[in-house]
């Protein structure tokens, strides 16, 4: 069976209910490899902040695999994502998640592949497929990203509570509004930037808290896989502790000014900027709207945001310099 992000909330609820004379669930695993590991960092800091008791990791699928955790297993559900279902790093970490005993919950874009075998639960997620991700008529709150939230939330929920569960979801029935605005709202300032870095080899992306993920998967996944461009993603905490020496006037920079409770970080890395460098270019979530959904639950909504806005520049970027999003010197192509 398939389910939606939907039908999570049951799904949390079936797994402890299976759980509750084992020892019940003690361990919640995120999993996946490039872009698929960057969709879950927001459920990872939502574990991290809201969760007291239970443990929880953000893992490379490969990384899980050889250096697998102690407590991994039976009193253990493992969220692994996986676009088309045939990575092989990420069907080798789910096989041994059921080897192990856990419950598997797989989110994929594709209902029939190589990794369902090994999901207890398969989740179908929701995903733009128009030609570089420019339709944006789909529903964003299904999207992977937003289903492996929902996963976490109600783990912690369902387990030992969450206050700001209702908000949470009230953010959620939000964001399709608020990321389909603020695409528009970009549109002309994305051909003003890939006009003016069409020709740069090197371009750092930063960002901080639930919302750095997508400045990672910018990074490696658009600028360096799809577009050929050195990059690195810069955590905006860690900038003024090693990065900030490589600031000049020439140096180009994208950063993420994100809402709520990690904004300081953000703010003070673009004041610097302002000061020292010329070349940047600002995602601001106050900008874009975010501002609208609860201050409590806010941190987690902005990797959404982002990441969906990020597909305007990409395509705008990718028309300037005759690069296709499609375009790979390796993947799919070597043995690797």
């Amino acid at each position: 069976m398939v389910y939606t992000g939907k039908d999570i909330k049951n799904i949390v609820s079936e797994i402890i209910e299976k759980k509750k004379n084992e020892g019940g669930l003690k361990s919640l695993y995120f999993v996946g490899c490039g872009g698929s590991l960057g969709a879950l960092y927001p459920a990872k800091t939502f574990m991290e902040k809201e969760a007291t008791c239970m443990r929880s990791a953000w893992i490379n699928s490969n990384e899980f695999v050889h250096n697998t955790p102690n407590d991994f297993g039976k009193n253990s559900i493992l969220l692994l994502a996986c676009h088309k279902g045939n990575t092989p790093e990420t069907i080798a970490a789910a096989k041994l998640g059921k080897e192990k005993g856990a419950s598997v919950i797989i989110l994929t874009w594709l209902e029939e592949s190589e990794i369902i075998e090994f999901g207890d639960y398969i989740v179908k997620y929701t995903f733009d497929a128009s030609p570089d991700h420019l339709a944006g008529d789909i529903d964003y709150a299904g999207e992977k990203t937003m289903c492996a939230l929902y996963v976490a939330v109600e783990a912690v929920n369902q387990t030992e509570g969450y206050k700001n569960y209702d908000k949470f979801y009230e953010g959620a029935a939000r964001i399709t509004t608020i990321i389909r605005n603020a695409r528009e709202q970009v549109k002309d300032r994305a051909l003003a930037f890939a006009k003016e870095y069409k020709n740069d080899d090197m371009i750092y992306t930063m960002g901080s808290g639930a919302g750095y993920g997508a400045a990672y998967m910018e990074s490696i996944c658009i600028f360096m896989e799809m577009q050929w461009i050195n990059s690195a993603s810069i955590h905006t905490g860690e900038y003024f502790h090693g990065p900030f020496e490589v600031t000049d006037a020439n140096r180009p920079f994208v950063i993420q000014v994100s809402e709520g409770s990690t904004r300081a970080l953000d703010e003070r890395c673009l004041k610097f900027l302002k000061k020292y460098a010329k070349r940047i270019e600002i995602l601001d979530a106050k900008e874009l709207g975010l501002s609208t959904i609860d201050a409590t639950v806010i941190d987690y909504f902005n990797h959404s945001l982002f990441n969906n806005v990020y597909p305007i520049y990409n395509h705008a970027l990718a028309e300037e310099r005759k690069h296709p999003l499609t375009t790979r010197r390796y993947m799919w192509k070597v043995e690797y």
